[in-house]
């Protein structure tokens, strides 16, 4: 039997952000080529985590050995005798899910960001040993993984030497280091916990409270038993952030210290329900793209783009379930639920995007528009997260009422065939099997919503189940709420047709995105563009909204704004503002079929706290 392909890691140099790594192959290729991957599964976009090894070198049994590069992340070494040791430095700044971060407070990585894989030799046993840094300082530092351990070590947070039966796996589980708090639970008899690195004053007691019906209702889902022996969520707590990555075991998360309950605060906000949400999403994603997944995935190509068409399932049908998982275990009321939607589903119907990419070409473009966002994306793009949701939403609507089947069947069934078998998804896969579950024609219905562009039936659908969808005018500059309003509020008012923002140099406006056809576009405003007068007055990003709303639709504005250095004069021609916002209320005295329909695909615990 070949020995594994061994890794010692160490934050060797805390204040500057070194980690040094040492890979041992002990039998190498007569030319063993290393590489470090592009990019992270789940962040569809070429990272080159190349940019932060600062220096290797590569040794025998007879001494040192040189090497030649092998395109921008690859070195080739020729080993004469004896194991090829590779060491090698990398420098961790990046305070996100998706790469590595170290300093005096604590360690963090992914192990695509600090492992080079053996070209090759890919499929064979890997294992690792993580060490703290020296000091007296560190002798406090616990560490965070679900790493399998190959060690005696019983206790979870200990140092030590870890196993993966391939680099796949190996790079699956990020590692946490530091001085972190823990909350821990079972959930269908498998062992959870959740850390906490950074300052905070989070009620610990009711994070764990709240996430275990989550974890419960997702298990018994998809059916026991869970996948994965045990899980773990790592959250980074900072002054200001939101983000998740997901991994077969565990996700990292980053949250605003703000969201978090506090101890002593009965009543929690709605951060908390966004990070809650998060938690839901990624824990989700355990089974849908972790295992149930596109068959391009299988294995990764961790050197270039991997283009699917089918990111609108395994992003967007886990968006439509995360906030859903919240409802149907009572963590939030309907009311709550219908706010979220009108939040997530105004995010697509505000865009020109909407009318102009399509699902798929979205999902297959990941690489290069979604994560890679410009001035015009609002007027190009649309986001296989936000409309997935809407059309998986729409999909389950339209199975409920036209079959016997609904959009939880589909997902236990993606993962009877797909997820527990290890079978990769096919591009038309999700598609075949919903039409041969439910026994329906819906190549229509694919090829409006999928491949077409436009608003999805949205409207219509949830009529049949009791749910009115209304449009209104945005109530502020950017509103991310939704909260009911009239809907004929503010049709007199005037409108730029733009997004403002706060510029970072100067008083003023910025504006970040400038809408198609509205009439800042029209009369030659740009996005970055800084307007600093209306009318001669002064203005700044929080005053700005309303004095144009207070001019009115149909009146004439004289703008002063800088473009780069350079002070310009726009005449505008206000619009009224676009019913671009949605909105849902409850609709009362329903017929009993109606009824039954709409508590059947809720299934929330209580209908008190009604979008009335």
């Amino acid at each position: 039997m070949k020995k594994p392909i061994a890794y010692k890691i160490k934050p060797s140099n805390p204040n500057a952000h070194i980690f040094t790594i040492t890979m041992t192959i002990t039998d190498p290729l007569p030319e063993q080529t290393v590489r470090l991957p592009s990019w992270i599964p789940g962040s569809y976009m070429i990272r080159d985590f190349v940019r932060c090894l600062v220096q290797i070198k590569g040794t025998d049994a007879q001494g040192p050995i040189p090497y030649a590069k092998s395109g921008k992340g690859g070195w080739t070494f020729k080993p004469r005798s004896g194991p090829l040791n590779i060491e090698y430095e990398i420098f961790a700044w990046d305070l996100s899910v998706r790469m590595a971060h170290l300093d005096q407070t604590h360690g963090y990585f992914n192990g695509t960001s600090v492992f080079l894989y053996a070209e090759g030799l890919e499929d064979q046993k890997h294992q690792v040993s993580i060490f703290p840094p020296d000091g007296p300082e560190y002798e406090d530092w616990k560490i965070a993984t679900t790493l399998t351990r190959a060690d005696q070590i019983e206790d979870h947070y200990a140092f030590g030497t870890f196993e993966a039966k391939d680099y796949d796996e190996l790079i699956d589980h990020p590692v946490e280091m530091g001085t972190f708090d823990i909350i821990e639970w079972e959930a269908c008899g498998v062992p959870h916990a959740m850390v906490f690195t950074g300052e905070h004053n989070a009620d610990l007691d009711r994070i764990k409270n709240d996430l275990i019906p989550i974890c419960e209702y997702f298990i018994q889902f998809f059916g026991a038993p869970a996948p994965m022996e045990r899980y773990l969520f790592q959250t980074m707590v900072v002054g200001s952030g939101y983000g998740g990555l997901e991994h077969r075991s565990s996700t990292s998360l980053l949250c605003s210290r703000s969201a978090l309950p506090r101890i002593g605060v009965s009543k929690a906000g709605s951060g908390y329900r966004t990070f809650l949400g998060l938690c839901s999403h990624e824990y989700f994603h355990t089974w849908n793209v972790k295992r149930i997944k596109p068959a391009v995935f299988m294995p990764y190509n961790l050197q270039k783009e991997v283009h699917t068409t089918l990111l609108w399932v395994f992003e967007g049908f886990t968006s439509y379930y995360d906030d859903f998982g919240l409802l149907r275990t009572g963590l939030t009321t309907i009311k709550d639920y219908f706010e979220i939607l009108s939040v997530n589903a105004s995010r697509i119907f505000k865009l020109a995007g909407l009318f102009k990419q399509s699902l798929s070409d979205s999902s297959y473009d990941a690489w290069v528009k979604l994560y890679r966002q410009d001035e015009n994306a609002p007027n190009s793009q649309i986001s296989y997260y936000a409309k997935g949701a809407v059309v998986a939403l729409c999909l389950d609507l339209k199975l409920r009422l036209e079959s016997k089947i609904t959009l939880d069947d589909v997902m236990r069934e993606m993962w009877f065939r797909f997820g527990q078998k290890n079978i990769g998804v096919p591009e038309d896969g999700i598609e075949q099997l919903v039409m041969e579950l439910s026994g329906l024609e819906l190549t229509d219905f694919f090829d409006d919503n999928i491949r077409g562009t436009g608003e999805p039936p949205l409207e219509e659908l949830l009529l049949e189940f009791g749910i009115k969808m209304e449009r209104r005018a945005e109530q502020k500059n950017g509103e991310n709420s939704g909260k009911l309003y009239s809907t004929e509020q503010r049709d007199n008012e005037g409108c730029m047709g733009v997004k403002y923002s706060k510029p970072a140099s100067r008083s003023g406006a910025k504006i970040q995105w400038a809408f198609d056809d509205g009439a800042a576009q029209k009369a030659g405003l740009s996005a970055n563009d800084v307007v600093i007068a209306i009318d001669h007055v002064a203005v700044d990003h929080t005053s700005i909204f309303q004095r144009i709303a207070e001019k009115g639709s149909g009146a004439n504005v004289v703008v002063h704004a800088f473009r780069r250095d350079e002070l310009m004069i726009f005449n505008i021609v206000l619009q009224p503002p676009k019913k671009n916002m949605v909105q849902f209320r409850w609709m009362n005295n329903v017929s009993e079929d109606v009824e039954i329909r709409r508590r059947n695909w809720l299934q929330a615990p209580s209908e008190e706290h009604l979008p009335i």
